[in-house]
């Protein structure tokens, strides 16, 4: 499985921004996909996920109801919407793509919050 992120950029707080995330190969071996997040100097985190499935999804703490992770099938094609940013939003963004076996990750996208 190969995954694309696009969709970053640069926001004003308060700001929105919409991921996406394009998987190709293998993508009917996928179980579940997500949006992880890194920030200068701190861990890799779990913004949100998905089951392809059953669509269950699951956010971090930090989310509060800001964002929407959303998957299109016939695009093989996941999204986060993100809104009500805020400059600690300010991080690199992955895709994620995973199943019983291994999971793989995109080449990530950067946001930027502005104060």
């Amino acid at each position: 499985v190969q995954l694309v992120e696009s969709g970053g950029g640069s926001v004003q707080a308060g700001g929105s921004l919409r991921l996406s995330c394009a998987a190709s190969g293998s993508t009917f071996s996928i179980n579940v996909m997500g949006w992880y997040r890194q920030a200068p100097g701190k861990r890799r985190e779990l913004v949100a996920a998905m089951i392809t499935g059953g669509g269950s999804t699951a956010y971090g703490d930090f989310v509060k109801g800001r964002f929407t992770i959303s998957m299109d099938n016939a695009k093989d094609t996941m999204y986060l919407q993100m809104n009500s940013l805020k400059p600690e939003d300010t991080a690199v963004d992955y895709c994620n793509a995973a199943n019983r076996f291994s999971d793989c990750w995109g080449q990530g996208t950067q946001d930027a919050v502005a104060s």
